[in-house]
């Protein structure tokens, strides 16, 4: 059966999804490594300030994620798939877009709750809650953990779609490679 004649997600949807990864990407990166930074340093709170900027560009994509989601056609998964699988694509699928959504929430409100600004691109945005340090130092503690376990989401994401290229032969990755459906249209 040749694969690339499976319906792929929309162009939109596939653009979406690979900028989202980059800035996922980004985002982690920058958080990581600052960590070879001297605490104070410029260079580690230049990294700091591109992962906050950079996690509320996460936020904001995941709205328009969610709105093409929502208004253009999402193929009909592989037809090999058992329920059981589907279920399981669904709850991990779900898992990223709450990490997508809540992850930038906190990061905001632990920067609001430290009483520090809020950069975005050289605008300043404003806090979200009144200064509070223990609150700060809770909401920083459940972000660290959950990014920590954002890692085995997109981990587990991954080896999902490479799962079904290597293993169950489905078109399930196919469908989100730019370059094989651009041939697809032609």
């Amino acid at each position: 059966m040749d694969l690339t004649k499976q319906q792929p997600y929309a162009t939109l949807s596939i653009i979406l999804h690979w900028i989202m990864f980059l800035l996922l990407v980004a985002v982690y990166s920058c958080i990581e490594l600052r960590e070879i930074y001297p605490k104070g340093s410029e260079s580690r709170d230049t990294l700091k300030a591109w992962h906050f900027m950079l996690g509320l560009c996460v936020f904001v994509l995941v709205w328009v994620r969610l709105i093409t989601r929502w208004v253009t056609l999402t193929p009909n998964a592989p037809s090999t798939l058992t329920k059981w699988h589907r279920l399981l694509a669904q709850a991990f699928h779900f898992a990223l877009y709450i990490l997508m959504i809540c992850m930038p929430i906190a990061g905001w409100l632990i920067l609001s709750a430290e009483g520090k600004s809020i950069p975005f691109f050289g605008l300043t945005l404003p806090t979200l809650i009144a200064e509070n340090e223990h609150l700060a130092k809770t909401i920083e503690e459940v972000h660290k953990t959950v990014g920590s376990v954002g890692y085995y989401i997109i981990g587990l994401h991954v080896l999902a779609g490479l799962y079904h290229h290597y293993i169950r032969h489905d078109n399930a990755l196919i469908r989100m490679l730019p370059i094989i459906n651009s041939k697809s249209e032609e």
